[in-house]
C-alpha cells in the first residue's frame, strides 16, 4: 500500500501482465494507479521517456487494430474486439530531448498514424560505442533526409507516438515479414507461452528463416520446470494458438529445455542467437 511508483521498463510491457500483478497485488494495497511504465537503452544513458511527475497515474494503453499494425499503420479499434491488441505506453518523452518517429527506409518522419523508428537526440544521448567509429558514425550521426538537424541515435526499436506518449511495438531487425504481413515476435512469444501450461513464461523465442526463398516463421520455447512432457499436445496447442491468434501457420516449433534460450545479461531473448542455433542444428528438443 506503500508503493507508489511502480517503474516498469521491461522489453515489451504488456497490458496483460499489469493486469494480473494489478490482480494478484491488489488485496494487499497496491493500486493500478501506481505503474509507471518508461522506455530507455544504454546508448541514451538509460531513460528516453517515463511519466513527468513523481505521481503516477497509471498506464496509458491504446487498442489498436492488428491488421493494421502489421502493414505498419495505427487504426484504433474497440477495446476487446476481434483483431485488436492493447498495446502500452511508455511515458512522455522528456522535455530537454528529441523523439521522433522515422521512416527507416526514406530517412523522413513518418506521418502521423504510421509505425516507425525511434531515433533520439539530447544532454543524455551518448557520444557513441567505445573504439567502434563505423558503428559509431550508423547508429549514433543518423540524419533526417535533406535537413541541417543535428544527429539522432537510432534506437532500433519501432513504435508511434500518440498525444505525447510513447508506444513501442517491435524492434526493426526482428521484424518477420510473411506475405507482406508485418509479424512482431513479442506478440507471437506471448501467444505461445500462454497457449500450453508447459511452456514457460518469458522464455520463447520467434524468428523467421528462408525456405525456398521465402521467409517461414519458426518458434524456439522453453518448456516449464517439473513438468511431465507430453510433445505432441505442448505442440498442438501451440501451433493451433499461432494460427488462431495470427493467421499464420509456423513452419516450425521446437520445445528445449530450460534454461536454453539465449538472453542477454539484462533478460533479454537473443532472438539472432536462438536462430543460429536453429540453423546450425544445436538445438536439442521436441519439434513440429
Amino acid at each position: 500500500s506503500c508503493w507508489n511508483v511502480a517503474i516498469n521498463g521491461s522489453e515489451p510491457v504488456r497490458a496483460a501482465t499489469l493486469e494480473r500483478f494489478a490482480g494478484a497485488f491488489g488485496p494487499h494495497g497496491f493500486r493500478p494507479e501506481a505503474f509507471y511504465p518508461s522506455y530507455g537503452l544504454a546508448e541514451a544513458t538509460l531513460v528516453v521517456s517515463c511519466g513527468h511527475t513523481p505521481a503516477a497515474t497509471g498506464a496509458k494503453t491504446v487498442c489498436a487494430s492488428r491488421p493494421a499494425l502489421e502493414e505498419g499503420r495505427v487504426t484504433i479499434a474497440s477495446p476487446g474486439s476481434d483483431g485488436s491488441q492493447t498495446l502500452v505506453g511508455c511515458g512522455l518523452t522528456w522535455p530537454d530531448g528529441k523523439t521522433i518517429v522515422v521512416d527507416p527506409q526514406t530517412a523522413t518522419e513518418a506521418a502521423p498514424g504510421m509505425i516507425g523508428e525511434i531515433w533520439v537526440s539530447g544532454g543524455s544521448v551518448a557520444q557513441g560505442y567505445w573504439n567502434r567509429a563505423e558503428e559509431t558514425n550508423e547508429i549514433f550521426r543518423a540524419r533526417l533526409s535533406g535537413t541541417p538537424e543535428n544527429p539522432f541515435l537510432r534506437t532500433g526499436d519501432l513504435g508511434f507516438i500518440r498525444d505525447g506518449e510513447l508506444f513501442i511495438t517491435g524492434r526493426l531487425k526482428d521484424v518477420i515479414i510473411i506475405r507482406g504481413r508485418n509479424l512482431y515476435p513479442n506478440d507471437i512469444e506471448s501467444t505461445v507461452e500462454t497457449s500450453h501450461p508447459g511452456m514457460r513464461r518469458g522464455c520463447g523465442a520467434a524468428f523467421a528463416v528462408d525456405v525456398d526463398d521465402e521467409e517461414n516463421l519458426v518458434v524456439v520455447h522453453e518448456i516449464e520446470r517439473g513438468q511431465q512432457i507430453n510433445a505432441p499436445s505442448i505442440l498442438a496447442a501451440a501451433r493451433r494458438a499461432v494460427v488462431e491468434e495470427h493467421d499464420v501457420q509456423p513452419y516450425a516449433i521446437v520445445l528445449v529445455k530450460p534454461g536454453s534460450i539465449a538472453k542477454t545479461s539484462s533478460g533479454k531473448i537473443q532472438r539472432r542467437a536462438c536462430r543460429d542455433a536453429y540453423l546450425n542444428g544445436s538445438l536439442e528438443g521436441y519439434n513440429s
